[in-house]
Formats: C-alpha cells, structure tokens, sequence
C-alpha cells in the first residue's frame, strides 16, 4: 500500500522542560499562520477556528513526562479531517536521556468511497527542526540539506552505519563541471522537496566524493545522481547495496518535482511502518474531556456537554475505523509479503540446482581437460564475454534494436517512469529477460522452440541466455482472465497483421521484481509462428489484479 500519512520521529539532547517550550511555541506560530486563536489555549478541547478543534493533554510523574496537542480540521466534508498531532515525550528509563518529538499527520475521509489525501511535509515540522537540536542516533537532523565536506566524510560514515538510526539518509551528488551550489540551490532542494523529517539529508561535495565512495566501496553515489541509505549499511558487503536506491540524474532532471515524490515514497512508507520507539508507544490514549462552561443555566451547560461528548464519540468511532483499516491493510502487505516469500523460496531452489549442476558440468570436463593433458586450459580463469547491461530503462528501451526477434509496441513513458522506482536488480533482470526471449523467438520463428517459453526456460536450449522459470508465467489467473476490467488492461498493442483488433490478450509475462507496490512484470505474446516475433506489450509496475 502506498503511504498517505507523514510521521516525523526524532529525538533531541534537550531536556522535557526546554523541549515543551519549544515545540509550544513553534505549534502556535504554525497556527498564527492558519490564522487560528491561540490567544487562550489549556488542557482539555479548544475551539480555535470553526471546524477546528485542538485537544490538550499532559502528564508528568515517576514514568515520565508528556505534553500532546491533537488539532482536527474540518473544512468540508468532501475534504474531510486533516488529523494533526505533535507529541513531546521523556521517559526516565531511557538511557540517552533522550527527550522524543513526534508528528503526526493524516487526512480522514468523511464520505464513503473516499480515499484519504496524501499527506506532505507539514510546517510544524520544519518549524521544529528549525528550532530543535533534533538527532537521529548520531546525525542531526536539520529541515534542509548539510553539504558533506572532505573532512565531513568519515563522520558522516559512520552514521550511515549507525545501528540506532532509524531515519534514512539521502545524500545528493554533484555532476562534473556544475557549480555545487547552484545545483543544490536548482535541483537538490526541489528534489527534497517532501524529505525533512523522513531523511537526514546531504549534499555530497566534488572534494568529498573520491573519498567517500572509496570508503562506501560497494555503495557509491556520483554523477549528480541522488541514493537512499536505509538503516543497517553494509559497506563491506557487495549484495547490500541493493537496498539502497539510486535516483539518476536523467531521472531528476526530466521531472524533478516527480522525483521529489518518487524520493519520499520510500522514507516516508519506511516511517509509517517503523515501530515507535518505546517512550512513545507506551502513551496513554488521548482522552480529551470538555471544558466546563463558565456561563448559562445548569441545563444549558449539559446540553453543551452532552454535545462535545458526542462529537468526541464520533471521533473516537473515526479513530477505530481508521485503525481497522491500517490493519487491514497491513494485512493484506503481510499476505504479500508471504506470497513474495513463496515466490522467492522456489527461486531460489531453481537456481541453486542450476548452480550446482554447472557446478558438477565444470568439474566433469576440468577433469576430461586434465586426463587428456590440458591441465593448463583445464583451470585457466574463464574468459567469456560479459553482457553490457543498460544503464537505465531509457536505455534498455534504445537497445531493442540488438533484440532483432523482438518487437516493443508498448508505453515507452511507462516504462521510462520505472527508472524513478527502481531499486534492486531490476534492469538486469529486464535486460536477462529480454536476451532469453530474443533468442527463444529465433528458434520460435524457425519451428525449433519445442514449447512455450516457459517449457524454454527449463530445457537446455537456454543456456546460452538462461532465465529463471521461476521468474516465468505463461498465463493469468482465471479470475482475472475472467474479469472484465483486469482483463482489459492485459488487452495489449500488437500491429494489425498479428490481429486486425491491434490487440491480443497477454496473459504470459516475465516477473522482473518482487516486494513492493511497484513489483514490475513484462507482458508479450509469442507470434513466432506468424511473423517470427515476439512482441513486448508492456514493461511497467504490475498491472492490477484481484490483490490490489
């Protein structure tokens, strides 16, 4: 599920008492600027606008101290609630010391059918991290980007490999030859757009990169392209960096406020799932009580009261709501989530019985090469050529030309889009994918398949050009073949000499990624027998189904 909330959680070295103050009165400047009363505002519930409701409670005892104001917009029912909470927390048992800040804000929808609007990067947490010391294990978290010096770099190591952090860092690099600061003032701050509070963000210098990337080593950043760290860096360990997306340049200077949204999808789903850290998920929920009337007749009072109460118990019915559908879908990404498990398990076992039966082909003949006196060729390092993989799906799409038994008559934006998504391994996988149907079409268009691709994929024709059966399907379910609406989408180009409708159904495609919301699969159609190729109706993030 894509993320519709924001949620900023950092801590600060400032005591409870200094904190409160600070946060209380960045709170009341952001509401100045809304234009809101906040000339009278106490414990309990607080009418500071028309529809606009904010809630205060506090507490301060043997297991700590708390102060929460909870603010409720309602401008209008096809708007809904706009749901704002800052949350300042010090708990005794913490050993740092550690006094937490946290916000909240999400959007409520008020008829049905709606789904919540998207949620940005709201003022009140710039205003804070403008005005706290606020940190994150060992980096400080600042509302824009700090510009990574030569002398900067292994401090700034060793927060990236920090065990405590929970914040991402999104460090930018500089293109060659381009004024650092201009850049970071052109491109880097719009790229970050939607990042204070989900990232600790830098600006990685010219002087500083060789050094850095040096000591990354598996994990560079260069070339004016923008990567995500997320918590547990493993600079030692080749297969880690592939949890850590690269945005390229091509990607931020074609759409930059699209790249923007693309960089805080992943900090901001990240932050959203995180568990809170203990001081703040053992608060108490909030339960706001009227304030007492100080005018009118006993009755007028209770009936005042009786009237907040049952707009506090609406509330409470929205909040359950809401909570039951976090778990829902939280639910459904765990269903996923097991499914990709599944999908990757029997992946897995596929491609280790190949290893191991390459493993065993190569022992056989090193030891034929030996008997027959080649020991020399027998274990002399292997000099094949390695494939030249696209740099990016642009490219990918430019080099269809090499594919001579393959046609792509799909969206090339779609699958240009995907660039500003991809993490993992993706490309490669498109790329391999793409080798293995080229040359399965060539035996198609010859009658020598003997099959299917997927009957290809498990022969030994594809040795030359091997891929993952388990990466493979060659049809849908029934239930989407069946539907109507998922059926269409699956409706793909082809030209009028392959079906005079210009489409076909394509049900059979390669699975190029797995775990996430993006999970991009290819579509094509085998029409070796016709026209001697296989046309490419679609490369793009997975195409609606019965899950989703």
């Amino acid at each position: 599920m894509e993320p519709r909330g924001y949620r900023m959680v950092i801590s600060t070295r400032q005591d409870f008492v200094t904190a409160s103050a600070h946060a209380e009165s960045q709170l009341h400047a952001w509401l100045e600027g809304k234009r809101y009363d906040v000339t009278a505002l106490d414990e309990g519930r607080n009418e500071i606008a028309p529809h606009v409701t904010l809630d205060q409670d506090s507490s301060s005892g043997r297991h700590g101290a708390y102060t929460r104001w909870r603010m409720r917009e309602t401008p209008s029912p096809q708007i809904g609630t706009w749901q704002s909470t800052l949350v300042v927390r010090a708990d005794p048992q913490d050993d740092q010391n550690r006094t937490w800040i946290q916000v909240d804000i999400e959007n409520r929808p008020s008829l049905p059918g709606r789904f919540p609007t998207p949620a940005n990067t709201p003022g009140i947490a710039r205003l804070l991290l403008d005005a706290i010391d606020a940190r994150d294990g060992l980096a400080e978290v600042k509302a824009g980007p700090t510009f990574i010096e030569p002398e900067d770099v292994s401090e700034v190591i060793e927060e990236l490999c920090d065990t405590e952090r929970r914040l991402p860092i999104v460090i930018a690099s500089i293109p060659y030859g381009v004024n650092p600061d201009g850049w970071a003032e052109s491109t880097v701050e719009r790229a970050f757009k939607y990042l204070p509070g989900l990232a600790t963000l830098y600006v990685l210098s010219p002087e500083a990169q060789p050094g850095f990337n040096e000591a990354l080593g598996f994990h560079p950043v260069f070339g004016g392209g923008i990567r995500t760290y997320l918590p547990g860096v493993d600079p030692a360990w080749k297969p880690d960096a592939q949890r850590h997306p690269v945005m390229s340049r091509r990607t931020i200077d074609a759409h930059v406020a699209r790249a923007a949204k693309t960089l805080a999808s992943l900090p901001q789903r990240l932050a959203l799932r995180h568990p809170l850290p203990e001081a703040l998920e053992s608060l108490p929920l909030l339960r706001t009580r009227p304030r007492l009337q100080a005018h009118g007749s006993d009755l007028e009072r209770l009936t005042s009261d009786n009237a907040t109460l049952q707009v506090m118990l609406d509330e409470a019915g929205e909040t359950e709501a809401a909570q039951a559908k976090r778990i829902s879908d939280l639910n459904a990404d765990l269903d996923d989530a097991d499914l990709t498990a599944d999908q990757l398990r029997g992946e897995n076992e596929e491609l280790y019985d190949q290893f191991r039966t390459a493993q065993r082909q190569v022992r056989f003949l090193q030891n034929r090469l030996a008997e027959a006196g080649h020991h020399a060729i027998a274990y002399a390092a292997a000099d094949a050529p390695a494939i030249t993989y696209p740099e990016t799906f642009a490219d990918l799409l430019d080099r269809f030309g090499e594919l001579p038994y393959l046609r792509f008559t799909g969206k090339a934006k779609t699958t240009r889009e995907l660039d500003s998504q991809s993490v993992d391994n993706w490309l490669s996988v498109a790329w391999d994918g793409l080798l293995a149907l080229n040359h399965f079409a060539e035996a198609s268009a010859k009658n020598a398949a003997g099959g299917d691709f997927l009957s290809w994929c498990k022969g030994e024709e594809s040795r030359d050009h091997p891929f993952p059966a388990a990466k493979v399907a060659m049809r849908e379910s029934d239930t989407v073949a069946h539907h109507d609406k998922l059926r269409t989408e699956r409706m793909l180009p082809v030209p009028k000499e392959v079906d005079p409708a210009g489409t076909v159904f394509m049900q059979a495609h390669l699975k190029i990624g797995l775990g996430n919301t993006v999970a991009p699969r290819l579509h094509f159609y085998d029409d070796g027998p016709q026209t001697g190729l296989v046309y490419v109706g679609y490369l793009g993030p997975h195409l609606r189904n019965t899950r989703t």
